[in-house]
């Protein structure tokens, strides 16, 4: 490990002073998180709006217009501003929906009127005497039906309210005859009775006048008996051509699957609230006040593997400028695993001639020694090339000073040394040298030993660990088990954050329990998913 003097790293993240805008990528950063639970609500949507387009009968609406006529008692006489010309098309359009014609529209249809008014509709255009019938029915001729029928029922219906009031003036008229008549009469026997010419004068006088008002009557009823009290006309008939259906399905489908999204977005919103993950350093740095030792890409996501293998060299160096050695280091996490960034630590500081020790207490060493070996295959320097020059024989001279005229070759002797006994009783005996098994760094090989560049990587317990310089330590879950805060008290402590997948109140607890066993760590590393 390096002995570097460790430097004084403050463990305050950005002033927290400091005003972070809200940007369109912040808003939209929860759903996409999220994004299983809005798909799946979305979903849950489309299958609602598809199970209502198969389940629902599609209703067929069809149309009839009427054109409204004032009743006037001359109809070829200009309008003007006359009162009576003027038609109130909102109480045209109640009595159109009235019960009366509902219940003339049930008795010819022959069903529940409560299920008529629903399916009978009028719209009354503005600035027009028109009344537009709307009837939505599952079966397209009795929709035309329907339609046809509510119109024809309202000019019925109109009609004999008009019919009503006409009669209604006549008996007025008819009786305010005969009551002038009977005066007329009692003037006339009193004008035959009369013996002086004053009193024949005055019954005469009244006697006119009395025709006079009789004659008025008898005009005025004329004019009402002949008022032509027809409401209006049907200008178009429902016909089954014109008949459309009431909605389209694929609107039906496309509103269900976006009603959905958005009710899948309002919950991810309302569970991000209750539930919090660690998104972004900034969310690290506010959960755990710690310093950022370093970011590790996910491999295949906005990386490569080698990118990702550099990202933890990157947090092996900030790590090594921290610590010297003997060396004790805790990766801790809340609930994840961080087995492969162990690996990848161990490998990345044995690979510059460290002795780098693995301890694990969890059964993970078989995922360690693999992941080592993995991420070793990935290294940019080869590791069989020696990286010592190999030294020169005696006697030789360097090239740049050789002369160009080149020796002629030594054979090699038939006797090498050792091969041909000595007759001198003080010769010291030559043996020859055993090969052993060595690894590529000329260091030999053991089960629980892997050479990773000029350095090695040995795994192991905790225990097992206690004598060497660099230890690291691949502790358990946090959340459910304590020795990972144990083994930091004995040294230092990296927490580890899984981007998407730390909640923020579980790493607030680990960097807390950190801090109450005396433990200050080194700060913390954002992992992407798959990575640790």
């Amino acid at each position: 490990m390096t002995d570097a003097a460790p430097a004084s790293w403050s463990t305050d993240g950005p002033s927290s002073n400091t005003a972070r805008s809200v940007t369109l990528t912040d808003l939209l950063r929860v759903p996409m998180h999220r994004i299983r639970l809005v798909l799946a609500v979305a979903l849950v949507g489309l299958l609602a709006a598809l199970g209502f387009v198969l389940l629902v009968p599609a209703a067929v609406t069809a149309n009839a217009v009427v054109a409204v006529r004032p009743v006037v008692t001359d109809a070829f006489t200009p309008s003007g501003a006359n009162a009576d010309r003027a038609v109130n098309m909102n109480v045209e359009s109640r009595i159109a929906t009235g019960t009366e014609v509902v219940q003339r529209l049930a008795g010819a249809v022959g069903g529940d009127p409560r299920e008529i008014r629903d399916a009978l509709e009028v719209e009354v255009p503005t600035g027009g005497q028109i009344l537009r019938f709307s009837y939505s029915s599952p079966d397209a001729q009795q929709a035309v039906r329907g339609a046809n029928l509510a119109a024809q029922a309202y000019l019925d219906v109109r009609r004999a309210m008009y019919e009503q009031q006409r009669a209604e003036m006549l008996r007025s008229y008819d009786a305010s005859i005969t009551k002038v008549a009977a005066q007329q009469t009692a003037v006339q026997k009193r004008v035959s009775a009369a013996k002086d010419t004053a009193a024949s004068d005055a019954a005469l006088a009244e006697l006119a006048g009395i025709n006079n008002q009789l004659t008025q009557l008898n005009s005025s009823r004329t004019e009402i008996a002949a008022v032509d009290v027809n409401p209006g006309w049907v200008t178009q008939t429902a016909e089954r051509a014109l008949a459309t259906s009431a909605g389209n399905r694929l609107l039906f489908l496309v509103a269900g699957l976006l009603g959905g999204a958005l009710l899948g977005i309002v919950l991810s919103y309302a569970w991000e609230a209750t539930d919090r993950r660690v998104r972004s350093v900034a969310d690290g740095r506010d959960a755990t006040g710690l310093p950022l030792l370093g970011t590790v890409r996910r491999p295949g996501f906005r990386g490569s593997p080698r990118a990702a293998d550099a990202d933890i060299r990157y947090v092996a160096m900030a790590v090594a400028e921290r610590v010297r050695q003997p060396a004790r280091v805790a990766l801790v996490t809340a609930r994840e695993d961080a087995t492969s960034l162990t690996a990848g630590l161990a490998v990345a500081l044995a690979v510059d001639g460290r002795e780098v020790f693995v301890a694990d207490d969890s059964g993970r060493t078989d995922r360690l020694r693999a992941a080592v070996l993995a991420d070793r295959g990935r290294l940019p320097i080869d590791p069989s090339r020696p990286h010592v020059p190999k030294p020169r024989p005696a006697g030789s001279t360097p090239a740049a000073a050789a002369t160009p005229a080149t020796p002629a070759p030594r054979r090699p002797s038939p006797h090498p040394p050792g091969a041909r006994p000595s007759t001198d009783p003080d010769a010291t005996l030559t043996l020859p040298r055993v090969a052993s098994a060595r690894t590529d760094s000329n260091r030999p090989a053991t089960p629980d030993e892997v050479s990773v560049g000029v350095g090695t990587v040995r795994f192991g317990t905790w225990r097992q660990g206690a004598d060497h310089g660099l230890v690291l330590y691949n502790a358990p879950p946090g959340e459910s088990d304590e020795r990972g805060v144990a083994v930091a008290r004995q040294g230092n402590a990296v927490v580890v954050v899984e981007r998407d997948r730390t909640r923020q109140s579980d790493l607030r607890r680990l960097v807390e329990r950190l801090r109450a066993a005396g433990v200050t760590p080194l700060g913390f590393v954002l992992t992407r998913n798959g990575r640790a």
